[in-house]
């Protein structure tokens, strides 16, 4: 039983990226065509296509159903590997278990918050040509998480977008160590517990 888990959650693992492709190869509309994409699309966009129906996440006109549905493949797959590695379950693995699937949807949207700092940042410092559609979706995303970061630790006031940007970096880097090595002490001690 611990082997068909541990396949099962390769299996996802394995979506999960042909889906991460398929939304980053959709950020080049028109440009990226042929019949691997199309077979791509036709494995991944059922899925995503019920995320955009169901379970509606939009901020403007950007729509994050297809993170979300990440997310959850993430949380599925990480449930399945855990699973994959015990033999008795006992509350303490059940407790575990919750704390590392949420962490892994928490620290896949934070990954996620960092990829789009760093493409901002590279963009930022190499002087790119800002007015491509690429840019426009990263600049639209940056720009609501470097505010809403800014805000937190700043408040009112202004800073430059150079250390609006490191200083969101450095923080979202510090939350997803920090999270991680906590959360894993935490499972330790969860798994520990004799219940």
């Amino acid at each position: 039983m611990q082997g068909i888990f541990g396949i099962l959650a390769a299996v996802v693992g394995f979506y999960s990226l042909l889906i991460f492709i398929r939304i980053i190869i959709s950020w080049f509309a028109g440009s990226v065509n042929g019949r691997p994409v199309e077979i791509l699309s036709g494995i991944t966009d059922p899925y995503l296509e019920w995320w955009r129906q169901n379970v509606r996440i939009r901020i403007g006109f950007f729509d994050f159903s297809a993170i979300a549905a990440i997310a959850f493949l993430s949380l599925v797959q990480r449930f399945l590997y855990i699973l994959s590695g015990f033999e008795k379950i006992t509350l303490g693995k059940i407790l575990a278990m919750v704390l590392l699937s949420v962490w892994s949807v928490v620290s896949f949207f934070i990954g996620f918050c960092l990829i789009i700092i760093i493409i901002r940042l590279i963009g930022y410092m190499t002087n790119c040509n800002i007015y491509s559609n690429f840019w426009r979706v990263i600049d639209s995303i940056s720009q609501a998480l470097l505010y809403r970061i800014n805000r937190m630790i700043f408040g009112r006031r202004i800073i430059g977008y150079f250390r609006g940007i490191i200083t969101s970096l450095l923080l979202l880097a510090a939350i997803w160590i920090g999270g991680r090595y906590a959360v894993s002490y935490l499972a330790k001690l969860l798994l520990e517990m004799p219940l």
